[in-house]
């Protein structure tokens, strides 16, 4: 029996020209060649299994040769040629640096160095695995890299370049070797496949170059081992269940499991798919890059992107129109966090499980928080904050005092218990006059002021208005108790007027409410929440109270979200910051909804408190917040 050679040495590019993916290097050296432009120093660095080697062994081989063609390219038949394609070539040495990376191994290589080569023009040096080298030995080998002798050239080969000094690099010509990429992965497998008479489809080859991921090397192991799984056949679906990779039909299935909420038939098909050995980590994996594939295909610019088998392209791109760019991106975030705290998870089918449930779910919350293709905002923040103020009683005159007038006016922070916000409080103004000024008449004085303090650095305002003797201020002059404050104050403050404040009536309060039904359609606001503020009934406490009774748990849910905007506009139209109002639900209606229609977690609950009304009253007493 011959002995069998791996595709990897059997079919090793032994020219320029046959090198796969490296074309901005192999034409290079080969331009380098003919112009006799050699570097006394190459780095060859890049992944592993794209050619670095293969390229160094090449380029070795070409340098020696005695009759290079005009492409830059070895004869292959000269002595040198010959010598090297045996592997008895004295003029090409090739040391493993993970093997021999001490100090010593450097200074044998340097002792080398000086003797010059037997036959042929170079002595070439393939050092591999360079970046496994000590210290030591690069500095060793500093000296000699950066003045070698005439006949000498060394060939750095290294899969980390960040590893290695700045000093080694500074002295050598560096070449960046790329990926292979899947289409060059696929034709050159073709190439060995026919040389060999093997039978395999496209759609294969092309699960075999996504599986190297850009190195060559790991694409013809994979597949000598599937050519001996499959004696010689390769296809399909051999080629997926020997490479334990998941066939995309099943997350055809799951996602369409997801966005019609069957979570039972999404269950069951992680539970086949468990049960066939795949890890939870290369479902999360594997769903996260099919899902990644749809939201490609959204875009006619993107499809280029694309990476999945022949034949499969217009299936993606039929998914990709019927799911929203929305479910896409939400399902990457959640299935990233599952792949990530995959690892500490204890129980992994649970945890994979958790996932899918929450995928279940996905489009029912995207639902909830859409309308009309509007987004809506959770929680109104760009509403202006409310200040609630106490009415000021009038002045009390004490003839048997000090002849002083005081307005004394203090500001109070205070939380309110509906919107925490300061409120503001005004003492009651005291004047005291003596017996030599109770003749003053006061009725000129005028409605009570109100003082805006202007500098925010003071919380109390005192103000001082002394009255010394009638023929200091003449009655003639009709001075009012605002015109004394703003002469008093002069442009420290800010002196206006206070509007009085008027008691709640049913007829003012039903066109404020239209008028907040009439800015919230121009808004942009939801359709149901202005119908449920159409369809509630206003019911008056008292002056400063009224209630709203709404049929539905859900509609006074959705007014809540309104109610500080709502209060505002009723309070400046009364000029009371002390008015509230309560949401109430007179009876629990079950909406009715068709049957195509899915119900989200808020009618689910509605549906169940009005077959069970303990589940409400159990609600309502442990005062839970449900997680809608």
């Amino acid at each position: 029996m011959d002995k069998f050679i791996v595709s990897a040495r059997k079919y090793r590019p032994q020219e320029f020209d046959t090198v796969v993916g490296q074309s901005h290097i192999t034409t290079t050296l080969k331009n380098a060649i003919k112009n006799n432009q050699l570097a006394h120093a190459f780095l060859f660095c890049g992944p592993r299994g794209v050619g670095k080697t293969t390229c160094a062994r090449i380029l070795a081989k070409t340098i020696n040769c005695i009759n290079i063609k005009q492409d830059g390219e070895a004869c292959n038949e000269c002595i040198s040629c010959k010598s090297f394609n045996d592997g008895v070539s004295l003029n090409i040495h090739e040391l493993d640096a993970a093997s021999n990376n001490s100090v010593d191994d450097i200074r044998d290589l340097v002792a080398q160095v000086r003797f010059t080569p037997q036959a042929g023009k170079y002595k070439i040096y393939i050092v591999d695995e360079v970046h496994m080298l000590s210290a030591s030995a690069f500095n060793a080998f500093l000296k000699t890299l950066e003045e070698p002798p005439s006949f000498a050239i060394f060939i750095l080969a290294t899969t980390e370049k960040h590893k290695i000094l700045p000093t080694i690099l500074s002295r050598c010509q560096i070449f960046d070797f790329k990926r292979i990429t899947n289409n060059d992965t696929v034709e050159h497998l073709q190439q060995i496949v026919d040389k060999e008479n093997l039978k395999a489809d496209k759609a294969s080859l092309q699960i075999i170059a996504q599986k190297s991921e850009g190195c060559m090397r790991d694409a013809l192991s994979i597949l000598d081992k599937i050519v001996s799984f499959t004696n010689g056949e390769v296809n399909y679906q051999n080629t997926i269940e020997h490479l334990n990779i998941l066939d995309h039909d099943y997350y055809f299935k799951l996602l369409d499991y997801l966005q019609k909420q069957d979570m039972a038939g999404a269950m069951l098909l992680y539970d086949e798919v468990n049960s066939k050995g795949f890890e939870g980590d290369t479902v999360l994996n594997g769903f996260a890059e099919f899902i990644r594939n749809i939201l490609v295909c959204k875009d006619e610019r993107a499809a280029q992107l694309l990476d999945v088998v022949e034949g499969m392209q217009e299936k993606y791109f039929t998914v990709s129109k019927s799911t929203e760019t929305a479910y896409l991106i939400s399902t990457l975030n959640i299935l990233n966090d599952a792949e990530l705290s995959f690892k500490m998870a204890r129980n992994k089918k649970l945890h994979i499980e958790f996932a899918i449930i929450k995928l279940n779910f996905l489009q029912q919350a995207i639902d909830f928080s859409n309308e009309q293709g509007v987004v809506v905002k959770k929680k109104r923040i760009d509403s202006e904050i409310a200040i609630k103020f106490k009415p000021i009683p009038s002045i009390q005159i004490n003839a048997k005092l000090e002849p002083k007038l005081f307005v004394e006016i203090e500001a109070k922070k205070q939380k309110s218990e509906a919107q925490q916000q300061y409120e503001t409080f005004l003492k009651p103004e005291v004047a005291y006059l003596s017996e030599e000024d109770k003749d003053l008449d006061f009725s000129n004085l005028g409605p009570i002021p109100k003082v805006n303090e202007t500098d925010s650095q003071k919380n109390e305002i005192l103000i001082e208005a002394k009255l010394e003797k009638k023929q200091s201020i003449p009655l003639s002059n009709n001075k009012s108790l605002l015109e004394i404050l703003r002469q008093k104050a002069g442009d420290k403050y800010t002196i206006e007027v206070i509007k009085d404040v008027e008691s709640l009536n049913f007829e003012k309060l039903d066109n404020c409410i239209k008028e907040y039904i009439l800015q919230l359609s121009k808004s942009g606001g939801k359709n149901s929440t202005i119908n449920y503020i159409k369809k509630a009934t206003i019911e008056i406490e008292n002056d400063s109270t009224f209630k709203l009774f709404v049929p539905t748990l859900i509609s006074q849910k959705s007014i809540e979200q309104e109610k500080l905007s709502l209060t505002d506009l009723i309070r400046n139209s009364f000029n009371n910051f002390a008015i509230t109002f309560f949401i109430e639900v007179i009876k629990y209606e079950v909406e009715v909804l068709p049957q195509s229609v899915t119900l989200n977690s808020r009618q689910k609950f509605d549906l169940i408190a009005a077959q069970y009304p303990m589940v409400r009253e159990f609600k309502d007493r442990l005062k839970l917040d449900l997680d809608y």
